[in-house]
């Protein structure tokens, strides 16, 4: 199986998206609770279904269209997002449009997909899998990529709010368990603890 660090971006995606949508259908208690205290289930795909068109929307000319809200319909929220995310990265023409925003700077639109959604993507399958019961492993080499790349930037990273403290770890945890304890979860959390 070729590794995601070694896709396309495109192809990236496609893998990391069905992944997720994998964990979607395999999902029968949408509330139920998961590795984000304040979130359950349902908020998983709420956030990656609400964040994304707001970011794009903010920085190029695209806009995407409205998907049903995940407190009612998460299967469809989450099919209606990744459909519109594949076109785009799917389109040649969407190589051409320019992302701009002061906090991320300029760079194509499908770099921007790439880097930001597609690795959100990816860490949120693991939250959903935790929450639901389901296999909850990632690819080895692009967490590992993102373990490193993250802990270069610890301090922006903490800065930004966006994850919770570092959670200690044991010394035989593996590239995953370090990961997911460095953005604040805690790498071995199941649904009964």
């Amino acid at each position: 199986m070729t590794s995601l660090t070694e896709m396309s971006v495109v192809d990236r995606y496609r893998s990391a998206a069905s992944s997720f949508s994998d964990k979607v259908a395999g999902t029968h208690d949408w509330d139920a609770p998961t590795p984000v205290a304040e979130w359950r289930a349902r908020d998983v795909v709420g956030h990656l279904t609400t964040w994304l068109p707001a970011l794009v929307s903010s920085g190029s000319p695209v806009t995407f269209e409205p998907v049903p809200s995940a407190d009612e319909d998460p299967v469809s929220a989450w099919a209606q997002t990744d459909a519109q995310v594949l076109a785009l990265l799917e389109d040649p023409a969407s190589q051409e449009i320019t992302f701009a925003h002061e906090h991320i700077g300029e760079l194509p639109l499908p770099a921007m997909l790439d880097r930001f959604f597609a690795s959100d993507v990816v860490f949120h399958t693991w939250d959903l899998a935790r929450a639901t019961g389901q296999d909850d492993q990632l690819d080895e080499g692009f967490i590992a990529g993102a373990l490193e790349g993250m802990s270069a930037q610890g301090e922006m990273i903490r800065g930004s709010g966006q994850f919770g403290q570092a959670q200690p770890v044991p010394e035989d945890a593996t590239v995953q368990e370090r990961f997911f304890a460095f953005i604040g979860r805690d790498p071995r959390w199941t649904p009964s603890a």
